[in-house]
């Protein structure tokens, strides 16, 4: 679902490898996950109930506790679930995905450039550039209930959880393909995890 290409060349471009598939079996000897998603929440989570993918990103993520990055609807998947759909998410962090309910004077979809808060340290922030900013698209954001997985805030009517962290999970719902050297810098970041 989405950014795919533009994700592999950013791994390019920082000089890490990186492999786009659907297969179990190489999903099984991954070191990492990056799950990125553009689009619908149920679409996506029938495109990964209709692969069979759901017991392998279980087991590689809750079991054996390997580093997942979920960015933009990659990262709102990671919850329980979804305002925009029906079907259940991957429910890895305890947080559902709740449609922004602005004033009048905020469009939506959030689109363009933010600022991120950052509340607390973690690998996947370490030296990031001055005043961070990102790329975002989205009508829907991550609404955490434990205050300890939210690392960033962005504001944008409310102060929303724009990067979240839960253990070995990562979420970030800005798209760091699309977000020059500070997306860079997270990607750089998340692949020395």
């Amino acid at each position: 679902m989405g950014n795919l290409g533009s994700i592999k060349n950013m791994f390019r471009r920082i000089k890490v490898e990186s492999e786009i598939t659907g297969d179990k079996n190489q999903i099984a000897t991954s070191e990492k996950i990056l799950l990125p998603g553009v689009g619908a929440f149920d679409a996506a989570m029938e495109k990964i109930n209709a692969a069979g993918l759901s017991d392998i990103l279980n087991k590689k993520t809750l079991e054996d506790k390997i580093p997942t990055l979920g960015i933009c609807l990659g990262m709102q998947l990671l919850t329980k679930s979804s305002e925009e759909g029906k079907l259940p998410g991957l429910g890895w962090i305890d947080a559902t995905t709740v449609k922004f309910n602005p004033d009048n004077s905020l469009k939506i979809p959030h689109m363009g450039w933010n600022t991120v808060n950052i509340k607390k340290q973690s690998p996947l922030l370490i030296d990031l550039p001055d005043e961070p900013r990102f790329y975002f698209v989205h009508s829907y954001y991550v609404s955490c209930r434990d205050a300890a997985d939210v690392l960033t805030t962005t504001p944008y009517g409310i102060d929303f959880h724009s990067i979240i962290q839960h253990d070995n999970i990562y979420g970030a719902q800005f798209h760091p393909e699309k977000s020059h050297k500070f997306g860079m810098k997270i990607l750089e970041n998340f692949s020395k995890i």
